[in-house]
């Protein structure tokens, strides 16, 4: 089953990218996958363009390669998972638990 590592709490792409290239160097990671928010129709929105964006300059840091999947509804479904469970810091348990949730995805579909 997927696990978060860990969270990153977004600040600027520089620091972003270098906390990325971080944990991949200090994890061996051999593929990043990333949650694209395509639109309900299936179609690249203005947010899955700016993911796509961040990879983009991301890979210039990076050889790991990248797999992008579809995240739709993965917060809905984190949510209502999450909701069971009483936390003090929901956002944060909210966007971990979707993360794995389409980590989880991403596995089941390339097993």
């Amino acid at each position: 089953m997927a696990s978060p590592l860990t969270i990153i709490n977004r600040t600027d792409s520089e620091a972003d990218i270098t906390a990325i290239v971080d944990i991949i160097r200090k994890n061996d990671v051999g593929l990043i996958v990333v949650g694209l928010p395509l639109s309900m129709d299936g179609s690249l929105g203005r947010q899955a363009e700016k993911v796509q964006g961040f990879i983009a300059e991301l890979s210039r840091y990076t050889d790991t390669p990248v797999e992008f999947k579809d995240e739709r509804l993965s917060t809905v479904v984190a949510r209502r998972i999450i909701r069971r469970v009483r936390k003090t810091d929901r956002t944060t348990r909210y966007d971990s638990a979707a993360a794995a949730l389409i980590l989880q995805a991403y596995l089941d579909d390339n097993a």
